[in-house]
This record gives C-alpha cells, sequence and structure tokens, in this order.
C-alpha cells in the first residue's frame, strides 16, 4: 500500500452526508465550485469524509471539511481533524537527506553502502535512486490491503532483511518501478547519519519551524477518536473499519498524519523555498531520467511534470483506511490537499485534480464571452446552421456542406447541451487554444478550438469523450 496515486478511480455509490468547516474567506464563486467539487466526488464515490485546504497567491485562503470523520457515532468531519497522508511523507524524508547534504553529512550520489552495509548491491545503488525510485530494491507493499503478516509489528532492518536482500528487479538507474523499501533504506540512511531518530529530526528542520503543530506519528499508534476513522471496503459493499497496520511498516515510506492545513504550510514553505536552498529544490524538483535518457516523470519524493502549461509538483498518498492527494504549482504560488478516510479509492486525487483544474480556468473577461460565443456556435451545428462572419477563411473552407451535414446528423441526436466547460485555456501558434468538455442529453464530447487574436474561429473540432 503506502501507494503513489489512484486517479480516475471512481464508484458511483450515493452516500449520505453533512457539511461542517471553517471558511477562510468570504464565500465567493470558487469557494463554492470548490465546495460542489467536493460534495459531488464524496457522493458518487462513497468515501464518507474529505478535508481540503487551497492556496492561493501563497496564502491559505481555505479550509473546509465535509462529510463524516466517523459513520458509527455521525461525526463530522472538522477541519482541525489530522489524516493519515501516506506516501506524501516521502517527500518528507527525501527533505531530510538534502537537509542533511547542506549540511556536509552525505551525498545523495553516496552509495546505499556507506550508510546501510549488507544490501543487495549496495556499492552500486545511490541514495539519488532510493528517493527516485530507480533503485530496483523490490516493493515490500503494493497490494492496497494489510495482509495477515503486516497486522503485527516489524522494525526496519527486518523490512530490508526480506526485500533489500534479494536480487534486484532491474539495474539500478535503468527503470522506474515505486517502491517503499527505498524509503524505509532512506529513513534509516537519515538517522544513521543525523544521529537520531527521523522524525525528531524533521521536527527539528522542518515541522516546528513551519508551525506543523499537528503532526503525528501513526506508525506507532492509530489515530485517536478525535480524529477520522479509517475505512475500507469489499467491492460495492458496505464501508467497515480499516485495520490498522502493525508497528513499524509505514516509517519513513509512509509514517505522517496531519490536518490539511498543516500539510498546506509545507506546500507554501515549498512555493517560498524556505526550508531548503533553492539548489535543493531544484535537485528535488527536477525529473530523473533513466540511463537511456527516458524520463520518469519523478524528481526527490514527488511527482513532477506540467499541467496545462503551469508546473506541476505533487504526490498522493494511501495507508490503511485513508488516500491523500497534494498537488503544488509553485511558479503560480497555489496548492490544494485533500485528505480522506477510505482506502483504495481515487475521492482525493479526483477533488484535487478539479481544484487545480479551476485555478487556470479564467471566470469572466475575453475568455467567458468566447466560452458563450462556442456554446452557441455548437448549438447551431447541432441544427447544420453556421454564422460564417465568426470563422476564418481556413475554417469557413473547412466547414464545407460535407462537414455541416456531419456535424448535424451526429450531433443533433445527441440531444441538449446540459454542461458546456472550458477545460484548459492557452496560448499556441499566435492563437489562443481553448478545450471544452460537452455533457449532452445521451452523451459527452469534447471541443477542440484554436482563436485568433480578434475572436474569429480558427479551428472548432468537436471529438467523443470518454
Amino acid at each position: 500500500m503506502i501507494s503513489r496515486s489512484f486517479r480516475n478511480i471512481s464508484l458511483a455509490l450515493c452516500f449520505a452526508f453533512t457539511l461542517s468547516g471553517l471558511q477562510l474567506l468570504a464565500q465567493d464563486s470558487s469557494s463554492a465550485a470548490w465546495d460542489k467539487i467536493a460534495e459531488d466526488v464524496l457522493q458518487k464515490t462513497g468515501v464518507p469524509s474529505a478535508s481540503v485546504a487551497v492556496v492561493r497567491d501563497g496564502k491559505i485562503v481555505y479550509l473546509h471539511a465535509y462529510g463524516y470523520a466517523n459513520l458509527e457515532n455521525k461525526t463530522a468531519a472538522q477541519p482541525a481533524m489530522r489524516y493519515s497522508v501516506g506516501s506524501i511523507s516521502k517527500q518528507f524524508t527525501a527533505s531530510a537527506i538534502l537537509l542533511l547534504q547542506e549540511q556536509g553529512k552525505l551525498s545523495i550520489d553516496d552509495k546505499v553502502s556507506k550508510w546501510v552495509p549488507g544490501l543487495t548491491d549496495g556499492d552500486k545503488v545511490t541514495i539519488r535512486q532510493l528517493l527516485s525510485h530507480t533503485s530496483g530494491y523490490q516493493d515490500y507493499w503494493p497490494q492496497d490491503y494489510v495482509m495477515p503478516g503486516m497486522l503485527q509489528p516489524v522494525t526496519a532492518p527486518e523490512i530490508l532483511d526480506k526485500w533489500a536482500k534479494i536480487s534486484l528487479d532491474f539495474t539500478p538507474g535503468t527503470k522506474w518501478q515505486y517502491s517503499n523499501t527505498n524509503y524505509v533504506i532512506a529513513g534509516m540512511i537519515v538517522e544513521n547519519a543525523a544521529g537520531k531518530p527521523l522524525l525528531e529530526f524533521l521536527h527539528e528542520k522542518v515541522f516546528d519551524p513551519l508551525g506543523m503543530k499537528s503532526v503525528t506519528n501513526t506508525d506507532q499508534a492509530k489515530l485517536p477518536p478525535s480524529d477520522p476513522t479509517g475505512y475500507m471496503r469489499y467491492a460495492l459493499g458496505p464501508l467497515h473499519p480499516a485495520p490498522k497496520e502493525g508497528k513499524g511498516w509505514m516509517f519513513a515510506a509512509g509514517e505522517l498524519a496531519m490536518t490539511a492545513e498543516d500539510l498546506a504550510k509545507w506546500d507554501i514553505s515549498m512555493i517560498e523555498e524556505k526550508i531548503l536552498k533553492p539548489e535543493s529544490y531544484r535537485q528535488m524538483e527536477t525529473e530523473v531520467l533513466l540511463a537511456n535518457g527516458a524520463g520518469t516523470h519523478y524528481g526527490l519524493g514527488v511527482d513532477v511534470g506540467m499541467q496545462g502549461g503551469h508546473r506541476y509538483i505533487g504526490h498522493d498518498g494511501e495507508v490503511s483506511g485513508f488516500v491523500s492527494a497534494n498537488a503544488v504549482f509553485p511558479d503560480d504560488r497555489e496548492a490544494v490537499v485533500v485528505l480522506t478516510n477510505q482506502d483504495a479509492i481515487g475521492a482525493a486525487s479526483q477533488i484535487a485534480d478539479k481544484i487545480g483544474q479551476s485555478f487556470f480556468v479564467p471566470t469572466a473577461g475575453p475568455s467567458s464571452k468566447a466560452n458563450e460565443l462556442a456554446k452557441q456556435v455548437f448549438i447551431d451545428l447541432q441544427q447544420g446552421k453556421i454564422d460564417r462572419s465568426l470563422f476564418t477563411a481556413n475554417c469557413n473552407a473547412y466547414f464545407d456542406e460535407t462537414a455541416l451535414r456531419d456535424y448535424a446528423a451526429s450531433l443533433g441526436p445527441l440531444g441538449k447541451v446540459q454542461d458546456f466547460t472550458l477545460s484548459r485555456e492557452s496560448l499556441r501558434g499566435g492563437m489562443v487554444h481553448r478545450s471544452y468538455a460537452v455533457k449532452l442529453d445521451s452523451r459527452s464530447v469534447s471541443i477542440n478550438s484554436y482563436w485568433m487574436l480578434d475572436g474569429k474561429l480558427e479551428q472548432f473540432i468537436v471529438t467523443p469523450r470518454d
């Protein structure tokens, strides 16, 4: 478990939920939209609760909790409650390694054998390869449930004896394969180099300076009744309290729990580069390449890449009973945190993805006028009609008699437009590129359009949408 991602997983289940929480700014169109996103996802997936934090312009602007923290007692979720964040813990372990490198106590290009002897090919695998999941060490917990043996306590050396002293899954640096074992090794390296427990080091260097007072270690004990209960379900059956892993299984790979607000404080520190030196952030946030030059979309403890033309740093996490998602857009000074209390389901990522997309969708000005025009163009095309004054010569040529006939014949029977949403906007080729998601009575379609700067349409192509 302690997994990387549960994106695009959805179970269409209905579940009653309540709404509670703290809203830091006056209700506006953005926060109302975020509420709807969270409420809709919880209703569709049946996940009991979600705690959401939103960062804009480097500040926490919104905290809200939805649903039930505990189903048996009908306890409403609150923003002050802590959720296990699972693999989001890995970026804190990676930060500890980078802090020790800044202190001159190690190098991320040190061989693993220098710090933890006796592991397979420890004289070939580097710390960088551990943190980037390119080491070849086999994952000890890829499953999305707790196996019987994991109900019993374990130590980090015992995990390594079973999973890091067998043959590597691949030659170091040649493949990317997510492995919690890497971070058990990394956690031991932190403790050996720092001369103190990992959590003590992180409190001293990260949590306390950032005022992250809620952080706790769920590797040693489950969250108290004042925090959410973690849940699981079998297929589409009822929700059940999830079993708690035995002590030691999560360690540096996924032991942390905190509030959404405190995780948002960490996100702000990444945006403002407060804790690490600039060069350390560059190392952490730069995509690691394989030996053949292929990209991994992963840095050191974080997913990295571009989303809609915006630089993205983030990670998801899962432990028994909990799934989390954290997305940071450092150049835009924005972030979203979503914590949920059911495992093996992608509600957290669905909410985070939709809120993240809303950051970059214009709601007023020229784009809003274009959106209304695009909707009307679509409706006209359903009827085989076209106002050619709205199109460039190229686009008018595209919409010949055959095109108009096919557009009307294929789109008209789909019924009325139920929802027309701008999903992406960017610049390309001296034009504005706008993508739309359109929901009709009987199915959904996508529109891929290009607009000249004078407002005329150079392209308006409709395709099926899953």
